[in-house]
């Protein structure tokens, strides 16, 4: 008697907070590719019209029923989603990822998923007394290059990781910061590596792992902001690797870098705002084997993190970047400006409650704080 086949997952239903650009071009099209696992139900955003206009790109996208607010709670009380995608302004991430914990949702949001240290485990309390989870938007690990990298890199098959590189060196005219929250502690909760630069280091620890000690230097060169619009940091990993690590906003040469030199190979990541296979190389030392080639091409994107996002809904696991992996992310950053505005070194799992860089990115230090 042939055994029954399992009973498929329900779709789940969505709800996205924040009907802009980010939602619109990324969050919407990786719904729609997923709509046989994704039901987008409701939209949450205090612009009627551009709510009303996300509302249409919906209906052409296959979801002619998203129901419209203006408030997060009455839509959490009414709509029920089992997934919340928030794509609003970092500073109200941490009260509208907890809102959404406490009405049982899990939440995937976009980077930074909250301004300080002390606010991610705030979200992490919400996580234990709701049983539901909280990701931040982290794509570049998803795209099968960079798990085919974290997969080699794990099997030693290119052997003992010696030095790395981190770059994001990208350009944003003063234009760009005349958008009211950019560029401020309080609202962005950084510059460069809080909403730059993070993509890449996250995908540089996600491939390296364990970091023990960072020291850094931080400018405003250009721009006219409380936080910086350059950095840059030397790192060094439990592994015994060193890395350095750029997050510039001043270069007109834009790209996006990172490369691992190890005992049999060297491989590079070069891209911009995403990546593919092609975009990643490897160059065997002399004598060393080619290192295999992935057997999938996925590209990074909001579409491969929602897929494994779901892949967890549906088995009922934590999430990847989530929890203590999306936390270490957040205390790299929280150290880098230690690191640079102290100029003394840091070490990991230094900064906790009591250390004024746990609770501002700034931590109060007279040249960047927000009152000097």
């Amino acid at each position: 008697m042939p055994f029954p086949s399992p009973t498929p997952a329900p779709r789940r239903r969505v709800a996205v907070v924040g009907t802009g650009a980010i939602v619109t071009g990324s969050h919407l099209p990786a719904l729609a590719a997923l709509s046989g696992r994704a039901e987008l139900v409701a939209a949450v955003d205090v612009d009627a019209e551009r709510l009303d206009a996300f509302r249409a790109k919906a209906a052409e996208a296959g979801f002619p029923d998203v129901t419209a607010h203006t408030g997060l709670t009455a839509m959490l009380e009414e709509a029920r989603p089992d997934l919340v995608l928030i794509g609003t302004p970092p500073v109200f991430h941490r009260e509208q990822t907890v809102a959404a914990l406490k009405a049982g949702a899990w939440v995937l949001c976009e980077k930074p998923l909250t301004l300080s240290l002390a606010e991610y485990d705030e979200i992490a309390a919400a996580e234990e007394a709701s049983g539901a989870y909280a990701s931040v938007v982290f794509q570049h690990r998803y795209g099968s290059g960079a798990v085919h990298a974290r997969e080699l890199l794990g099997a030693g098959t290119l052997g003992r990781p010696l030095v790395a590189h981190c770059q994001t060196t990208w350009y944003r005219d003063a234009g760009y910061y005349e958008v009211p929250w950019r560029g401020r502690w309080a609202t962005e909760g950084g510059g460069p590596v809080m909403g730059h630069g993070i993509h890449q280091f996250d995908l540089m620890l996600h491939l390296l792992g364990e970091w023990t000690e960072i020291r850094a230097m931080a400018a405003r060169l250009v721009h006219d902001t409380e936080s910086e619009d350059v950095s840059t940091a030397l790192v060094r990993f439990a592994s015994g690797a060193l890395a350095t690590v750029v997050n510039s906003v001043l270069s007109p040469d834009e790209t996006s870098r990172v490369r691992v030199d190890c005992e049999k190979a060297t491989v590079e990541l070069t891209h911009l705002y995403g990546h593919t296979n092609d975009d990643w190389r490897y160059t065997p030392a002399p004598g060393a084997p080619e290192p295999p080639a992935p057997t999938a091409d996925v590209p990074s994107s909001h579409t491969a993190q929602l897929t494994a996002l779901l892949d967890a809904y549906d088995a009922g696991t934590r999430p990847p970047g989530s929890g203590e992996d999306a936390r270490g992310t957040l205390e790299f950053a929280a150290a880098l400006y230690k690191a640079a505005f102290t100029g003394n070194p840091v070490r990991a799992g230094e900064i906790g409650p009591g250390d004024p860089f746990y609770t501002a990115m700034h931590g109060d230090h007279p040249d960047w704080s927000p009152k000097r």
